[in-house]
């Protein structure tokens, strides 16, 4: 059987690092791809989620399951509470960007570093990895790092300054026990930071892709 995943994304540069994901880990997926890329330009503007960006999320959700999606990811980390509202009552999957990498962290120690690119992300993305420590009994300490340079380098199409700033950044966060990178656009930088630390370095791309696979197909 083919299974279809719809890919919600507010950032065109999220789209191709989890296409890759799903080339390495699921590759007969059908993938569908939505883009709104006035979701992280009204995020930023209004500096909050109100309460049409929810409506937004939940009608994204309606559109996804009316495709005959079996699952359905978010891949911009700055929506956590909408994602959340979406996807209540729904029976099809819904995942959030970050949640499949954060429980994936908690298997390497208790200490954890966060580097980012897009600010606006940061404070929901550590409030939700403590959630999910906290639901896993553990106690952890994080660490946070934002490089918005790389994400405007990225943008304008210069990949290889978004990975190197994110490289100069990552010895910041020596001594965590496993470090997060925060958006699906930096999953890209992921051999460019590993070069420079000493600990496993996780991307929510993978995470998300290998989670969803076996919420869907139960294998």
């Amino acid at each position: 059987m083919i299974y279809r995943i719809a890919l919600i994304h507010a950032v065109r540069v999220a789209i191709q690092p989890v296409a890759d994901a799903f080339a390495r880990h699921w590759p007969d997926a059908d993938r569908m791809n939505v883009l709104d890329d006035s979701l992280s330009r009204d995020r930023s503007r209004d500096g909050t989620l109100t309460a049409a960006m929810f409506q937004r999320f939940t009608a994204l959700a309606e559109y996804a399951a009316s495709t005959g999606a079996h699952g359905i990811l978010y891949t911009c980390s700055a929506f956590g509470p909408a994602i959340e509202a979406a996807r209540t009552g729904r029976t099809v999957p819904i995942l959030k960007p970050n949640e499949a990498m954060f429980s994936d962290a908690l298997k390497h120690g208790r200490r954890f570093g966060l580097l980012a690119t897009f600010a606006p992300s940061v404070a929901s993305m550590e409030e939700e990895f403590f959630e999910v420590a906290r639901a896993a009994g553990r106690d952890v300490e994080l660490r946070s790092v934002c490089v918005p340079d790389a994400m405007a380098a990225l943008d304008s199409g210069d990949s290889v300054t978004h990975d190197a700033l994110l490289a100069r950044a990552a010895p910041g966060l020596d001594g965590c026990d496993a470090v997060m990178l925060a958006q699906f656009s930096t999953a890209r930088a992921r051999a460019a930071v590993t070069a420079v630390l000493d600990c496993p370095v996780l991307t929510s791309p993978d995470s998300a892709v290998l989670w969803l696979r076996r919420a869907v197909t139960g294998g």
